[in-house]
């Protein structure tokens, strides 16, 4: 059973992320429609991070992914070169 702190936590993720799709929604989606003086216009980013932030997200999210798989097949390649020695 999960604890409090865990429903918290949770809690605060999933409005964390319903508030991140709000946004980028509105952004991408509404704002277009809008006249460019529209009082809207004055919290929103440029469009054009509309497309290179999520761009270079994944790219980033690919790296550490890359980086991680990368660690653990050195790890694994020492931890087998180790046993051999040791046969």
């Amino acid at each position: 059973m999960a604890t409090l702190s865990d429903r918290i936590f949770g809690g605060s993720l999933i409005l964390l992320a319903l508030a991140i799709f709000t946004y980028y929604t509105l952004w991408v989606v509404i704002l277009p429609f809008l006249d460019p003086d529209h009082f809207l216009h004055s919290f929103f980013l440029p469009p054009v991070y509309a497309i290179t932030l999520p761009l270079g997200g994944i790219a980033a999210l690919f790296v550490l992914v890359g980086v991680f798989v990368a660690t653990v097949m050195i790890k694994d390649r020492a931890k087998r070169k180790a046993k051999a020695k040791t046969k």
